[in-house]
């Protein structure tokens, strides 16, 4: 089989496939214009098995660079355009990428870069900016047969978000796609009628996985922004795209509920609102319910799985499996102990690229176990976060998690952002941490919120320091980086003492 052979097999002709505003590519455009790249990306060297980074912002070219690499036999990756070249270097290296694929605009300091390493890649880019001038490959090359492939060898690979440490190459197999609609068809009841519309961007596996494979595999019309999302910016590609399924992640719901956004999107043909990237706080579920009469369904999904593995479709955030994923425990323990799980589905990962230890600690004989801990519910679970946000505090289990979500919903529209960590006192004993981001012109409405909705936490789940900083440490990709939470609680500490 080939990847991006059975992701393009649906679609009728006539049918929009990608709609980026100005401009549309039907089904049928975009089934010549992917083998075309593909003969482009041979004419241009690429070897079977070679690596291809996609470096842009999200538009159909990205579309037809990436499928074609993958068609003419090649390994796509798609990595955040907004990376600087300092972070973006130990990538290329590590996973020794043979072609980069970007605009013009991106080509001359690319060029740089690539030279700058001791086996740099190609690249590739429109005109004479770059190494390669892919207007003319494309120009210069009839269409060729989908490289054939076994289900298991790679098609793609997705770095993971580096939320915890250094992310990691997740490599991903042909197989991976063929699925890849299951919990929109059976879930969100997709058809080929439907637009969808990914906030995320395509080098993440949310958009990837749940947004454009699985748009392309019902013959549906994927919508793509190449602008960063804000809430202004996702109004408005709504107010003239018309998508009518949503996939966004909690943050930008929570920013649309403070900037009076959501409302606007109530009536604007959005059968189902979508969460994932992080869990969806309870107090910001209602506001979206009270705001737009639809809550938000809420999915737990990984690089490693590429498509959502778990979701939550009512009020008591408890989760359960999508369509096709089964689950087991990784141990005999008790029940009511936090545990890690473990997960199998149709998208899932061959592995990791060079990471032995990573590997060995969460693939075993078909099965992925995140870093996550959940706690048993019945049948359903509850996302209780990383296992290093699991804390025995006076006895009790904590999961940080929990601490900021109270936080969070308390400081409604006055608060930015909280986070919690577990830290060690003087003494050895194990307490909590808050980190929070009051909005601009609200910090003393959110310290009063924040300090009230402590007094009512159970005493255990306290945190003992709240520290009011101007932003929280992010990951590249612009996601919370929890690594470094306790850095920045140790840093906050000494400056106070110093003071």
């Amino acid at each position: 089989m080939n990847a991006a052979e059975c992701l393009l097999a649906v679609g009728a002709d006539a049918a929009i496939a990608l709609d980026c505003g100005e401009r549309c590519v039907t089904y049928a455009e975009l089934r010549a214009a992917v083998p075309r790249a593909a003969a482009a990306w041979r004419a241009l060297g690429l070897e079977p098995g070679a690596r291809v980074v996609v470096f842009a912002p999200d538009s159909d070219d990205w579309v037809i660079a990436y499928l074609g690499a993958i068609w003419a036999g090649g390994v796509a990756i798609g990595v955040n355009p907004h990376l600087a070249l300092a972070d973006l270097a130990p990538i290329l290296a590590d996973s020794e990428v043979r072609h980069l694929w970007c605009e013009p605009d991106q080509a001359r300091a690319l060029c740089a870069l690539a030279r700058s390493l001791a086996a740099g890649p190609a690249i590739v880019a429109a005109g004479s900016r770059g190494d390669r001038d892919w207007t003319a490959a494309v120009r210069d090359a009839g269409p060729v047969a989908a490289g054939e492939h076994g289900d298991e060898d790679p098609a793609l690979w997705i770095g993971t978000s580096g939320t915890t440490g250094t992310p990691k190459g997740v490599i991903h197999p042909q197989r991976a796609v063929v699925h890849a609609q299951a919990f929109a068809e059976q879930v969100l009841g997709a058809t080929a009628a439907d637009r969808f519309y990914s906030t995320s961007k395509l080098f993440f596996a949310y958009a990837l996985g749940n947004s454009l494979f699985a748009g392309l595999r019902l013959g549906a019309t994927v919508i793509l922004d190449r602008e960063r999302a804000t809430p202004q910016r996702t109004r408005d590609v709504v107010a003239r795209l018309r998508p009518t399924l949503l996939f966004t992640v909690p943050t930008l719901y929570s920013k649309m509920l403070q900037e009076n956004v959501a409302p606007a999107l109530a009536d604007a043909g959005i059968r189902h609102f979508v969460s994932a990237g992080e869990a969806l706080p309870a107090g910001v579920r209602s506001g979206w319910l009270h705001a737009t009469g639809k809550a938000p369904i809420s999915g737990y999904g990984t690089s490693e799985t590429l498509c959502l593995a778990l979701y939550n479709d009512d009020e008591t955030s408890l989760l359960r499996p999508t369509p096709l994923t089964l689950i087991r425990y990784v141990n005999d323990v008790d029940p009511e102990l936090p545990q890690r799980i473990a997960v199998r589905l149709p998208s899932l990962a061959l592995g990791y690229w060079r990471r032995p230890d990573a590997q060995a600690d969460a693939f075993a004989d078909g099965w992925f176990s995140p870093g996550d801990m959940f706690l048993r519910r019945g049948s359903r679970l509850e996302f209780a976060g990383r296992t290093d946000d699991m804390l025995k505090v006076s006895g009790q289990w904590v999961s940080t998690l929990w601490v900021e979500q109270a936080l969070a919903e308390a400081g409604g529209d006055a608060l930015d952002q909280v986070a919690a960590v577990g830290v060690t006192t003087a003494d050895g004993l194990t307490t909590i941490a808050a980190l929070a981001v009051a909005v601009p012109g609200r910090e003393q409405d959110a310290r009063a919120r924040v300090g009230a909705a402590i007094d009512q936490l159970p005493k255990y789940r306290r945190p003992r320091w709240v520290h009011w900083v101007a932003e929280l440490p992010q990951t590249a990709t612009g996601k919370l980086q929890r690594s470094r939470l306790r850095a920045a609680h140790e840093s906050a500490v000494a400056a106070h003492r110093s003071a």
